[in-house]
This record gives structure tokens, sequence and C-alpha cells, in this order.
């Protein structure tokens, strides 16, 4: 190594290591965890040495924001984008920001799980359930159990103004012809909490303030390893999700090193750590995290990131006409 390239986000600097040799640079942009990232990083590079990645990190909606600026400015920084949801990567789509690469790892995916032109390609599955302080009388087992009145002002849950993955949740349940907007209804009939993140909810249940909640999967199972007096539930008609999607950009200038950071990640070795980092997989033929039921006890909602997309707005309304109005 004889030289140092320095990124700097407003989160952290980071100092790469280039290589002496005339190794290919590859541009990634990531809303993973600073420790993932990095883990993501040296793991591709170790496969693939004659390939140096220099990552920008920060959370989805600046990293798109950054991005965006970028664009607006005739300038494409990044190769690779590896965020958070499908509905912002549908966004870059539309925008036609994205280049389409049919990876031969497809085939070992649900077809719900990428898209079909091959603009993106979900890498792991983070779903939105039920979180159940053990100390709880009541036993949920699915949505519906939150609209009884056992429940009342005893449910908190991340308000889908704030949370991409509460909106995401929202548009998935509205959506389901058995919950749709009643349910919502149902809920702030029932007094649920309707603000902040899933960090809130997490707090609010293991301190024992709200008796149950809604929040992501991983967030909920790790901390009840740890001993907090909380358990996850999926529940028996589904979950929403999250698929922390992989782009290559249309204006990258290497794609070859492009492709093989988005094959990295769907082959098994990539979908091994995503298993190793404690999230489920994207690959049905992958175990599950310690923690989690096995695959056949987790049912994935229908969703339609494309449709999402376009109601977005609709659907923010119609939640601040219920919980705000």
């Amino acid at each position: 190594m004889t030289m140092k390239s320095l990124i700097t986000t407003g989160l952290l600097t980071l100092t790469i290591p280039m290589s002496a040799s005339a190794a290919e640079t590859l541009v990634l942009y990531t809303s993973q965890p600073n420790k993932d990232a990095q883990m993501t990083v040296d793991a591709f590079e170790k496969q693939n040495p004659n390939i140096d990645v220099e990552w920008v990190r920060d959370g989805t909606t600046k990293l798109m924001a950054k991005l965006r600026a970028e664009l607006n400015s005739g300038v494409t920084k990044p190769d690779v984008l590896l965020i958070a949801d499908s509905v912002t990567m549908e966004s870059m789509v539309d925008g036609d920001y994205l280049y389409p690469y049919l990876s031969d790892y497809r085939n070992q995916y649900d077809a719900s799980l990428y898209h079909k032109q091959g603009y993106y390609y979900g890498t792991k599955l983070i779903t939105s359930g039920i979180v159940r302080n053990t100390r709880a009388a009541e036993r949920p087992t699915d949505w519906s159990d939150f609209a009884k009145p056992e429940y009342m002002n005893q449910i908190a849950m991340p308000s889908p103004l704030y949370s991409g993955a509460a909106l995401i949740h929202l548009a998935t349940l509205t959506d389901n012809p058995n919950l749709g907007w009643t349910f919502y209804s149902e809920l702030h009939a029932n007094k649920a909490m309707a603000q902040g993140g899933n960090g809130g909810v997490l707090k609010a249940v293991s301190s024992g303030s709200k008796s149950y909640g809604v929040i992501v999967d991983f967030l909920a199972i790790r901390e009840a390893r740890k001993g907090s007096p909380i358990e996850f539930v999926f529940p028996k008609s589904g979950v929403s999700m999250v698929t922390e999607p992989v782009a290559i950009m249309k204006e990258s200038k290497h794609k070859d090193a492009a492709k093989k950071f988005v094959d990295f990640l769907l082959s098994q070795k990539g979908q091994q750590l995503v298993l190793d980092q404690g999230y489920l997989p994207a690959r049905s033929d992958m175990p599950v995290p310690a923690g989690f039921p096995s695959r056949d006890k987790i049912k994935l909602m229908p969703f339609d990131a494309a449709k999402t997309l376009k109601n977005n707005e609709a659907n923010k309304a119609r939640f601040s006409e219920i919980f705000e109005g």
C-alpha cells in the first residue's frame, strides 16, 4: 500500500488504503451501519483483490439527498448503491439513473425480491412484526389483535412520517384486503402511539411504558437475546419487509467491477455474510440467524414497490388525517 484516500461524510471520515498496483476503484454509496459496511467491503475486496472499494455511508434519506444534489449538478460519483429499500430504488429507476444487470444469481431468488429488468436486487429481509413485553397480559399472534379493547393505550409504533420502514409497513398493510385503512383507524381508536422510529418503540416496550409495539425483527430479537424482557412475534397473516437492495448506476465507468459487487452480494458467500451480521438472508436456501424461527414460520406479505412509490404522498396524507386530524 502506497497511498491513502479519504472520504468524508457527515458522520465519519474513512481512510481507505489504495493498492500500489493498477487496481480498479469502485465507489459505493451505502446506508448500511458502519460495521456492516466495513465487513461487506472487506469480504468483497478479499475475493476481488484487484478492486478497491471507496465507500460513503449515511442514512438513506441524507445519502439520497447528497446523491440527487450531485446528479442535478451533472456529477455521478458512486458506481453502486446499497440502500435500505426498494421504493427509493424505484424512484431511481423512474429517473433513469440505474443500469439494468441480469445477474446469473437472480434465479436463486424469489422474483418479488428483484426488479424484473435487473435494475436492483434485494440482499436481505428486514421484516416488521410485533414486539411484546414478556410481562404483558396478552399474547398477540396477528395484527388484528391490536384492534381489540385489551390493547387500548398499550401499543407503540414508528411513524410512517418519520421512518421509511414504517411507511413501507403502512403501504403493505393497507394493501391487504383483511386489514386496509380500517386497521389504521382501529389503531388510532385504540390510542396506539405513533411517533419516531424503531428505536423509540424498542425503548418503550423494553421499559414497560408500552406493552406491545411494531418493530423491525433484528432489533427486538437481538435485544431479547441480550436479556431484555421482550419477545418478537411474526404475525400469522404475514410481515412487511425492506430488502436493502443493491443497484448499479447508469453512468458508472466501472460496470464490470460493479457487476462483480452485485454478484458477490447475491452469491452464497455474500448471503452468508448477511447471516453472520445477524440478518435474514434474501436467499431462501440459507439458514436463519439465531433467535429467528424457521423460514416456514415467516410469511411475507405481497409488496409492490412501484405502486408504493406512486402512493407515498397520498399514504402519508391519509395517515396524518387519521392520527393527527
